[in-house]
């Protein structure tokens, strides 16, 4: 799945809904989905606004249209901050409804979903996951056991988002890339988009090489940090690179490590000496990136049995308690 940018819509009063059905129409409508399947996913869309603004105290919706490998279709998640759910499958049940958490609609939206995922806690609040793919057809699993998932939402007010993410794959490497251009905007999205083409071209294997290719193509732009990660799959490693307030960190059911990069702006100066580190591999460890958009101490193991679920579930968890709000914010989650 590609790591596009997602659309933030507020979904706080009955005000803010017909922009929401607008929008999401109309990015449905740019994937190519036929008439019928529009009139679906304006039925999911409805059930989800509906739902926040009625039970979830009011949130957010973020979509974004994706492409992959033999398919594309559109990624929708509901936020809220409200009371959270008791019995999540109970409420999934057409025609259920209870005052105070979401109701009756979650029914209609996991029977017209291809994917649907609802992670609630009491007292918390609710994150709903639904994807509808252009063509009816299973998504193949990742190659290599590895799983990959994003959330990229630009500053409120921004219509581009000056974080961006990529993953390259090849039949001995897989490299990972995330970066924020400096400040927010136009200018902000060119400087890490133009990374981005840097990166995907690089022939190198070593993070410090491809930060330092990455630094000579950006030279005209304001500049970035970023994260670049290659795990290097005949020896089983992860080896990494950091330059700038990105935050990586690896988790796992032993090793648990934040990473420390090195001080610097990718296209303006590099340290004189930078160094690959070599990270721990662990089974079904993670590896998660996120940009200053959110609050540096964010805890990603509070969440109950989250581990279970997509990993875009635990991306948006974090979105929703640490965001900041006042920039371009982006989490990039791995697992092996």
């Amino acid at each position: 799945m590609d790591n596009s940018p997602h659309v933030r819509f507020l979904a706080t009063d009955r005000s803010y809904l017909s922009i929401a059905k607008k929008g999401i129409n109309q990015l449905a409508n740019q994937v190519g989905f036929k008439p019928q399947r529009i009139g679906e996913i304006d039925l999911i869309v409805a059930e989800i606004a509906s739902n926040l603004v009625k039970h979830g105290g009011g949130g957010e919706i973020l979509v974004r249209h994706f492409i992959t490998s033999n398919n594309a279709g559109l990624e929708i998640i509901s936020i809220d901050n409200g009371p959270g759910i008791a019995d999540p499958n109970r409420m999934m049940q057409d025609g259920i409804s209870t005052a105070g958490t979401l109701g009756s609609g979650l029914g209609a939206i996991k029977r017209l979903s291809d994917q649907f995922q609802l992670y609630s806690t009491k007292g918390w609040g609710t994150i709903l996951l639904a994807r509808i793919f252009k063509n009816p057809v299973p998504d193949e699993p990742p190659t290599g056991g590895f799983t990959f998932r994003s959330i990229l939402v630009p500053k409120p007010g921004e219509v581009v988002c000056g974080d961006g993410c990529y993953v390259k794959r090849t039949s001995e490497h897989i490299k990972l890339f995330l970066g924020d251009g400096l400040g927010h905007g136009p200018e902000a999205n060119r400087a890490v988009q133009e990374a981005i083409k840097a990166f995907r071209i690089c022939p190198y294997h070593s993070p410090v090489d491809i930060v330092r290719h990455m630094h000579q193509s950006v030279n005209k732009t304001r500049g970035l940090v970023g994260s670049v990660v290659v795990y290097d799959s005949q020896s089983q490693q992860w080896h990494w690179c950091g330059v700038g307030n990105i935050v990586t960190r690896i988790a796992g059911p032993v090793t648990a490590k934040n990473l420390l990069s090195y001080n610097g702006i990718v296209g303006m100066n590099l340290p004189g000496t930078m160094h690959n580190h070599l990270l721990p591999l662990e089974r079904g460890q993670l590896l998660i990136m996120g940009s200053d958009g959110l609050q540096s101490r964010w805890d990603h193991s509070k969440y109950p049995q989250i581990h279970r679920y997509d990993l875009t579930i635990l991306a948006a968890a974090l979105y929703k308690d640490y965001a900041r709000q006042t920039d371009d914010t982006s989490v990039f989650i791995g697992r092996i």
